[in-house]
């Protein structure tokens, strides 16, 4: 059954390449192509998880099950399952040599095709979409042997709405060895920088990872920290403070400068006083949450520039307004509490 997609590309004159198939299945990628008012609404409908990437996925998953072969959705699938959600064109699943065999001997044929002879990996006839294999023991990247092999599906994967995923920590250790032994397989170093980024993952989650690619992971991770910023205008603070034991040194002077004042009446000054205590109780809080102040920013010359790279921690101390740093303009007269 051709599937309404396959049809439209085909109504705009595509044809199936010579050789590309032994039996008329145009490719998913080759409609995608040729028709790119439908490509628009196919990845429209793949962010609804309705794109024919997703029945194919949908209908091999269940067809993995009737046979009971253990398998684990990787690639572009995975990463859109962890929250990396974007557009594929193909399905990259692991497993096992043996159930390899196993699947070949079950689906070829029945709803499903090599893209050629002696081809490990298969097309769903229905929809075209390409789905490429890989086999536990293999290596990842340049293929040669090191520390980190595709392991079995069955020890590395988790069920989500009936489809078997790979688990997080796996996937980015066999992107990683993929990056770091393929210069044609960057593009899995920069998946896992973006997946640093969108999940916000921790320095920590080094530790779950094979020791072969940890380093890795940390240069990563620390390339990925987006600052958060806020501008306090100040200044005092703009001359003195280089630190934040700096601001918390200037406000406590300033309270005790208000303390020792006689010529305040008491009725004004213990309220401002109990701002400015209770001010550098805040700051010291802030400094505990790892927030710093960048004195070298240009600027710093308006005020006091601080500087934290955890989004919760920014969000914690929302009242001094930080924003992601890629979107301070620093020509903005800024919207922030005055420390002074």
């Amino acid at each position: 059954m051709t599937t309404p997609a396959i049809l439209d590309a085909r109504e705009a004159g595509d044809h199936v390449p010579n050789g590309a198939m032994p039996f008329a299945v145009l490719p998913y990628e080759t409609a995608l192509q040729q028709n790119p008012r439908w490509a628009l609404s196919e990845g429209s409908r793949h962010f609804d998880e309705q794109s024919a990437l997703f029945q194919t996925l949908r209908g091999i998953a269940q067809r993995f099950d009737e046979l009971q072969i253990p398998y684990a959705v990787v690639g572009g699938m995975a990463l859109f399952r962890h929250g990396l959600r974007r557009f594929t064109e193909d399905i990259d699943i692991l497993v096992t040599k043996p159930d390899l065999r196993r699947i070949h001997e079950a689906l070829d044929g029945r709803g499903y095709l090599p893209p050629f002879a002696k081809s490990k990996n298969l097309r769903d006839t229905q929809y075209g979409v390409r789905i490429e294999f890989l086999t536990t023991g293999d290596f990842p990247g340049d293929g040669k042997p090191k520390p980190v092999s595709f392991p079995d599906p069955a020890s590395v994967s988790f069920d989500d709405d009936g489809v078997r995923y790979i688990k997080l920590e796996s996937l980015v250790e066999l992107k990683l060895a993929s990056g770091m032994t393929n210069l044609g397989r960057l593009k899995d170093l920069s998946d896992v920088l973006e997946l640093i980024k969108t999940l916000n993952l921790s320095r920590e989650f080094s530790d779950s990872l094979n020791p072969y690619v940890r380093e890795k992971y940390l240069e990563l991770w620390g390339q990925s920290r987006r600052r958060y910023v806020a501008l306090l205008p100040s200044k005092r603070g703009r001359s003195t403070c280089q630190t934040m034991d700096d601001v918390i040194a200037m406000m406590a002077d300033a309270a005790n400068e208000l303390d020792g004042c006689q010529q305040i009446p008491i009725s004004q000054k213990e309220p401002a006083l109990a701002h400015l205590r209770s001010s550098v109780q805040d700051w010291e809080q802030m400094k505990q949450d790892g927030i710093f102040v960048d004195p070298d920013h240009p600027a710093a010359e308006r005020g006091i520039y601080l500087v934290t790279t955890d989004p919760e921690v920014a969000r914690k101390h929302s009242f001094y307004a930080f924003i992601d740093e890629a979107e301070f303009w620093a020509n903005d007269e800024p919207t922030a509490a005055p420390s002074e």
